[in-house]
C-alpha cells in the first residue's frame, strides 16, 4: 500500500481578540470584565474578555442582557482599523513558515505547514513558534490545534483556551471523533443537533455508522460530509483565496423607523460603504439586495437582478431605494436596513479577512 502523503494543518485562533487588543491598549481595562460595542438599549456585545466570559458575557449577546448578568461589565467601542492592523501583523507572522493560509476572520485561519513541517514534531514546534511570534509583535496571545484535517484542527484549538496549543495525533483521531456529541462539530447547528438527536445520532460514532442512503435523504449533502468528517476523512485543502459572493452593509437603528420616507433617508450612506468595498476588490455585482428587521425580529429581503452590474454608488442608492418603496412593506416598525451587492464579476479572489461584528458581507 502507498502511505499517504504527510499532512499538518494549523488553525490558529486570537485569544478573545478585540477585547484583548483593547485591554493591550487600554491598561486600565486589564483584568475586568470588558464588552467591546455598545452598552446602548439597541448595543450588542462584539467580543468579551475573558473576565466578562466568567458572567457568561459573550459576542453576540444584547448588551442589556450583558448589563444584568454582569453590572460592571465595561464598554468600550470597537477600534475596526486598529484590529485590522494587528491582523496584518498576524499574517506577516504566518507566511514565515507558509503561503498557503485560509483567513477565516481577522482572528483565526487555517494554515498548510505540511512541506515546512514534514513530521509531527515539527508542526507542533512551527505552531509554538508562530504563537511565540505572535507575542512578540503583539503582545497577544494565540491558540492553536495541529492536526491532519481543518476540521480537529478547529476543535484542537478551542481544547485548551487561552494560550492554548494541542495536538491531535492521527492515531487519536477516529477515538475523539467517535465520542465528540453531534453540537460540537463545527457547522452542526442547534436545530440540526436537535434532528439528529430525532433520528438517534448523538455522537461520532452513531453518524459514522448510520446508513449513508438514509443520512442523504433526510440531510442531503450536508448529511454525507458530517459522516465523511465522523469517519476520520477531511482533506479539504487550505484555500489560499476565498472568493466573495456579496458585499453588503447594515445599519441597527437606536429609534425603529415606521416610514418608506425614514427609511430611504439611511440608503445613501450604506451604499457608499458598500460601494467603498467594492472599489477596494476591485469587483462589480449585478443583484442589488435589500434586507429589513422588523420590531419583532422577524426579517425579509427584496432583491433585483439587473441586466449590467451597477456602474456607480448613486445607481446602488438608486434601485435600492425602488425595491424599498415598491417591494417592502412596512407591516411593523422596522429597527435594522442593510444594502447589498451579490452577483459579483471581476477582480481577484478576495482572502482578506472579514472583521468579527462587522457584517461585511451576508448571503441572502
Amino acid at each position: 500500500m502507498t502511505q499517504a502523503p504527510f499532512r499538518a494543518i494549523l488553525h490558529v485562533d486570537m485569544d478573545a481578540f478585540f477585547a484583548s487588543v483593547e485591554q493591550r491598549d487600554h491598561p486600565e481595562f486589564r483584568g475586568k470584565p470588558l464588552a467591546v460595542g455598545s452598552s446602548s438599549a439597541r448595543g450588542v456585545v462584539a467580543a468579551a474578555s475573558y473576565e466578562a466570559r466568567k458572567y457568561k458575557v459573550h459576542s453576540a449577546l444584547a448588551s442589556r442582557i450583558a448589563l444584568t448578568r454582569c453590572p460592571h461589565l465595561i464598554f468600550t467601542p470597537p477600534r475596526f482599523d486598529v484590529y485590522k492592523a494587528v491582523s496584518a501583523q498576524i499574517r506577516e507572522v504566518f507566511e514565515r513558515y507558509t503561503d498557503i493560509i485560509e483567513p477565516l476572520s481577522l482572528d483565526e485561519a487555517y494554515l498548510d505547514i505540511s512541506a515546512s513541517a514534514k513530521t509531527t514534531a515539527s508542526a507542533v514546534a512551527i505552531a509554538r513558534e508562530i504563537k511565540a511570534g505572535i507575542l512578540a509583535e503583539t503582545e497577544l496571545t494565540a491558540s492553536a490545534g495541529v492536526a491532519s484535517g481543518k476540521f480537529l484542527a478547529k476543535l484542537a484549538s478551542d481544547m485548551d483556551k487561552p494560550n492554548g496549543l494541542t495536538l491531535i495525533e492521527p492515531a487519536r483521531e477516529i477515538e475523539i471523533l467517535r465520542a465528540l456529541p453531534v453540537e460540537e462539530f463545527h457547522g452542526i447547528g442547534p436545530a440540526t443537533a436537535r434532528k439528529l438527536r430525532d433520528f438517534g445520532i448523538a455522537n461520532g460514532a452513531e453518524l459514522a455508522d448510520f446508513d449513508t442512503p438514509q443520512l442523504l435523504k433526510r440531510f442531503g449533502k450536508r448529511g454525507r460530509h458530517f459522516q465523511q468528517i465522523a469517519r476520520g476523512i477531511d482533506d479539504r485543502p487550505v484555500r489560499v483565496n476565498r472568493i466573495r459572493k456579496s458585499v453588503s452593509k447594515e445599519t441597527t437603528f437606536s429609534v425603529d423607523k415606521v416610514t418608506h420616507d425614514e427609511l430611504a433617508a439611511e440608503i445613501p450612506p450604506l451604499a457608499e460603504r458598500v460601494w467603498q468595498n467594492m472599489e477596494r476588490l476591485g469587483r462589480r455585482g449585478s443583484n442589488v439586495v435589500v434586507k429589513v428587521k422588523y420590531r419583532d425580529h422577524s426579517i425579509r429581503t427584496r432583491q433585483e437582478q439587473l441586466p449590467t452590474a451597477v456602474q456607480s454608488v448613486e445607481e446602488l442608492a438608486a434601485v435600492a431605494e425602488r425595491i424599498l418603496r415598491t417591494r417592502m412593506d412596512l407591516p411593523l416598525p422596522v429597527r435594522l436596513l442593510g444594502v447589498g451587492l451579490t452577483s459579483l464579476t471581476g477582480g481577484v479572489a478576495d482572502g482578506a479577512p472579514v472583521a468579527e461584528g462587522e457584517n461585511l458581507r451576508f448571503d441572502f
